[in-house]
């Protein structure tokens, strides 16, 4: 069996992602997995489980009229189990459009994300986009 490092989890996740291949984005996480959503909008908190990021993607798709998207684009700095990925992400809906650069920092230990932490370049723009609760 192939071992599993943080970067080879992160390229199966971002790269499940960029297909749109939900099983595989959720088959990273571990159970317990520990979500981070910046910011001061509906979405924001912390998630834990893969039912709630699931949830969570759910409803960011629901509220973009399923334009969310977001894709690597640099190279995986990895730091022991530390995976750090410049990202961009997108989206649209009737009040507005989001393109902005972020960085998602995963924790990966035993072959799964066990903690997310994402980063926004403009918090503000982020939650005009999303709105409020």
């Amino acid at each position: 069996m192939i071992e599993k490092t943080p970067a080879s989890v992160a390229a199966t996740y971002f790269d499940a992602l960029s297909r749109g291949d939900v099983p595989t984005v959720m088959n990273q996480f571990d159970q317990e997995v520990l979500w981070h959503q910046p910011g001061t909008n509906r979405f924001s908190g912390d998630y834990r489980g893969v039912e709630a990021i699931g949830a969570l993607i759910s409803g960011m798709m629901e509220v973009s009229d399923g334009t969310f998207a977001l894709a690597a684009t640099g190279s995986y700095m990895v730091n022991g189990e530390l995976v750090a990925v410049p990202v961009r992400f997108t989206g649209k809906r009737a009040t507005g459009a989001l393109d902005l650069a972020g960085v998602d920092l995963l924790t990966v230990r035993g072959g799964k994300i066990v903690a997310a932490h994402l980063f926004s370049e403009d918090a503000s723009a982020e939650d005009a986009f999303w709105g409020q609760f």
